[in-house]
């Protein structure tokens, strides 16, 4: 299949559909392409290969991605027997006994999960590095980070060995990626997909799974089949109005659009991301869409907030682990700076966990009322072109350009954690 690589995901499941080639052939161009250019990235971390064939000796379901290779983020998302080592040593051999909702859904969608990809240590930061499995390389220039926390995913679907792979979004895990790579990367809505049976909610609500993707119909087709509480759900998203596929492509109105170069947590945006956006606003107008300069501007009250909620569940996280070793909490169990981030646990009690919660929820609702005079915000994804490997590893947590680097990068993405919003990377500027 030499064309293997200018086909989406439903576009391979449609070539399956007809006949006109199979999952196994899938699998055979996507396992070529593993070997050949993963060791150049390292992006695939633990490979499935013969699980895979079996599954597909089993018989799919028919989904609308029936055929289709998939690799699942190593971070969180449980595999029955299958290692989920959270990119740390701590977990270096656990495997759980129970699937997560999502993976289910997704063999369900007829996805062939045929390996895992990496993540640095609980996805803490914005490269993909750890000491378990070293760097993941970006496949448009090995010297630089793929991007974090799905770097592993995004590396895999630029390289061309997938068109779609699953990933993650805490702080902009999903997006920061894809803006790395050069893909559509979609966070979706605060429980707009589920994480059960074992997590009501990550992060109090920061973080949410979906995918990096080569087209946004992929990406809409997998929200239409992932989204939606599981059995026990503490809380869910608002249901859409229709299929989101039914979103691709359909007439938006006349936008009104906010122009923001800005970043929230104070950073400053280096001059090649502030012309994307400003570009990414000239297409709008174009498009007939009105355009703004507009600044939502909370208070850094969200960031300490946010750092509160993060290091506690992590920090407890950690601490669970442990006591399943049957062991204390050692320093060297993690990366230095998982272990110094993690510190801000302590000392902090239940009514600073509360009051943290209740400061992201207060500047959701700022937003909202910003956003009732608009659409949609426009920003750069990151503030900082993609750093050289090493920079934001959380082995280097000393290094000078480390913090401001990690900052820069998600200047503008992460208030979509904070408040619960939908937001994307778009691939639109070099």
């Amino acid at each position: 299949m030499q064309e293997y690589e200018s086909y989406d995901g439903l576009g391979l499941a449609e070539l399956v559909a007809r006949g006109e080639t199979t999952a196994e052939a899938l699998l055979d161009e996507a396992i070529e392409r593993c070997e050949k250019r993963n060791p150049k990235i390292n992006a695939v971390v633990i490979r499935l290969f013969d699980e895979a064939r079996a599954a597909i000796a089993k018989g799919l379901p028919d989904g609308p991605f029936r055929g289709v290779p998939w690799l699942l983020k190593d971070l969180h998302l449980g595999v029955p027997g299958v290692l989920l080592s959270n990119g740390s040593k701590l977990f270096e051999n656990y495997r759980p006994d129970f699937e997560s909702e999502l993976v289910t859904r997704y063999r369900r969608a007829g996805l062939v999960l045929f390996g895992k990809s990496a993540s640095p240590e609980f996805g803490l930061t914005t490269t993909t590095e750890s000491r378990l499995f070293g760097q993941t390389c970006n496949p448009w220039n090995l010297e630089h980070t793929s991007g974090g926390s799905s770097g592993g995913a995004s590396a895999a679907v630029a390289a061309g060995i997938l068109p779609i792979a699953n990933a993650s979004d805490g702080g902009g895990s999903i997006r920061i990626p894809a803006s790395c790579c050069g893909l559509f990367g979609l966070k979706p809505s605060r429980a707009r997909t589920p994480l059960g049976p074992k997590s009501g909610e990550g992060w109090a609500g920061l973080s949410v799974v979906h995918a990096v993707t080569r087209s946004v119909r992929d990406s809409a087709a997998l929200l239409d089949v992932s989204a939606g509480a599981d059995t026990g759900a503490p809380y869910a998203a608002p249901p859409p109005a229709r299929p989101f596929l039914d979103e691709v492509g359909a007439n938006p109105g006349v936008l009104r659009v906010a122009l923001q170069t800005t970043t929230w947590n104070g950073q400053p945006t280096a001059a090649d991301c502030e012309a994307a956006a400003r570009d990414a606003a000239g297409l709008c107008e174009q498009l007939g869409h009105q355009v703004e300069e507009a600044c939502f501007t909370p208070s850094l009250d969200v960031v300490r907030a946010g750092i509160t909620i993060i290091a506690a569940n992590t920090r407890a996280m950690m601490q669970d682990r442990a006591r399943e070793l049957g062991r204390e909490l050692k320093e060297d169990d993690v990366e230095p700076g998982t272990w110094r981030f993690a510190q801000n646990a302590e000392g902090v009690s239940a009514l600073d966990y509360v009051r943290a919660v209740q400061t992201i929820h207060t500047t959701g609702r700022e937003l909202a009322r910003f956003m009732q005079d608009y659409d949609v915000i426009l920003t750069p994804t990151m503030a900082c072109a993609p750093a050289k490997l090493g920079v934001l590893s959380l082995s280097n947590p000393d290094g000078a350009d480390h913090l401001p680097t990690l900052l820069q990068s998600v200047g503008f993405t992460q208030m979509a954690n904070y408040c619960g919003n939908p937001a994307m990377s778009v691939p639109l500027y070099w």
